[in-house]
């Protein structure tokens, strides 16, 4: 038996073929457009180019040419789309690397480059693996709040997913029309003649993708269909066993696989999830106490210092508002009441109707977002609030008291906790 890989005689599985292949390829191609045009919208979320301390790609450049000014409604909009990011990112695994191993002979082909054409396929194809794998994994990461790799997560994940997507569309370009040819020409896979075990057919000539076929492939020990079943199964094992930390009740703890399945974080008003607590911020109840707390308020050359009771003074409003974040998990409306981020701008001469961006800073020391900008129309909508209680009661240390923001259909690290100062305009 040849011993090198490079040999097509050294594969031998008969599920390899190109019907197999376009089956996977097109789920492929349908998923990862969802999942890159989600991904530009989290990042678009974060209106990084309202503000350098939004932005965690300032050389961008280009890149950043459809950013646009992220929108307050609905308010589930974050929610949903990030939930669809990442739970479809985990459900494409399976396919991923089912993929992959039905393409490893032509990784292995020799010569490497038999024409300059042939050359840059290859080339491509390096970098749509190696592409792929990075974001999978940097994801997968992230989503676990597993930080081992160097430097911003997101930097990182978005230059990738350019140079990733880049590779992907060369790759579309070349592969797609061949992979739809094969599903119409291979209606019946498993028939013997013109089938995806021996394609071409009698008298036909060989064609590019009829190298996947084993030349002599090992007795099938199940159907290409069922090969497609269990990728099937272990995308949607992965999708019942993460998705459930997007949701409340018996669901959330169906998602085993998730950091933020499973049971709620305590009981009571506070008993939704967090992902970052007082205590690892290094906030203390002596700097958050009634005695200690005030709110610094500047704009248009005014300051005004508040403290808790002095909020409790200004006209309260509610709104039934989810948090959602980065990692996919998200909680149902929680109900917050507190005074509106527009009659704080008020409060230094700007009027409701024209409030302007705002700069908000925390109390807490560390950590990415401890500074974060709002756009005017986050300021501006009414339900956007510096929230004092939530769900009927005070704020929890961990949910950000004294105050914290909370802005309808923004990711979760720009509702700030442990609000210490706003300065609203000159960004």
């Amino acid at each position: 038996m040849p011993r090198s890989p490079s040999s097509p005689a050294f594969w031998r599985s008969p599920l390899r073929g190109p019907w197999f292949t376009s089956v996977l390829g097109v789920v492929l191609l349908a998923g990862i457009t969802v999942l890159f045009v989600t991904g530009l919208l989290s990042y678009a979320a974060y209106n990084p180019n309202l503000s350098a301390v939004n932005d965690k790609t300032p050389d961008k450049g280009i890149l950043g040419f459809y950013l646009f000014s992220w929108p307050t409604g609905p308010v589930w909009l974050y929610r949903l789309t990030q939930g669809v990011h990442v739970t479809l990112g985990l459900a494409l695994i399976p396919v991923l690397l089912a993929k992959l191993w039905s393409v490893l002979p032509r990784l292995f082909a020799l010569p490497p480059a038999r024409s300059l054409a042939h050359a840059l396929e290859r080339l491509s194809l390096l970098l749509l693996v190696g592409g792929a794998l990075f974001e999978f994994t940097t994801g997968v990461l992230n989503i676990q709040l597993d930080y081992v790799f160097p430097g911003s997560f997101y930097t990182l994940h978005f230059y990738g997913a350019w140079v990733f997507i880049a590779a992907f569309v060369a790759h579309a370009v070349l592969r797609v029309p061949t992979a739809f040819r094969n599903l119409r020409r291979l209606r019946h896979p498993g028939e013997q003649g013109a089938t995806a075990s021996s394609p071409a057919g009698a008298g036909e000539p060989a064609r590019p993708e009829d190298e996947l076929v084993a030349p002599d492939p090992l007795p099938p020990t199940v159907s290409r269909r069922g090969a497609l079943g269990f990728v099937g199964g272990g995308s949607l094992l992965l999708v019942a066993t993460s998705a459930g930390h997007g949701f409340d009740g018996p669901l959330r703890d169906t998602a085993l696989l998730a950091p933020h399945g499973g049971a709620e974080p305590g009981s009571g008003p506070g008993g939704f999830q967090i992902n970052k607590t007082a205590a690892s911020r290094g906030i203390t109840a002596t700097e958050t106490s009634d005695e200690a707390w005030r709110l610094v308020v500047t704009g248009n050359g005014r300051t005004v210092r508040l403290s808790r009771d002095d909020l409790l003074r200004l006209p309260l409003h509610s709104a039934a508002l989810p948090i959602a974040c980065v990692e996919g998990w998200s909680t149902s409306d929680q109900w917050w009441r507190g005074v509106r981020l527009r009659d704080l701008a008020g409060l230094v001469g700007h009027e409701a109707d024209a409030a302007p961006d705002v700069l908000v800073e925390s109390l807490q020391r560390h950590g990415a977002f401890r500074v974060a900008a709002l756009r005017d129309n986050q300021v501006r909508d009414p339900r956007s609030l510096l929230a004092l209680f939530v769900n009927g009661a005070d704020l929890t240390p961990d949910h950000g008291y004294p105050a914290r923001v909370i802005v309808p259909a923004a990711p979760g690290v720009l509702n700030t906790k442990w609000v210490a100062r706003m300065t609203f305009g000159d960004l």
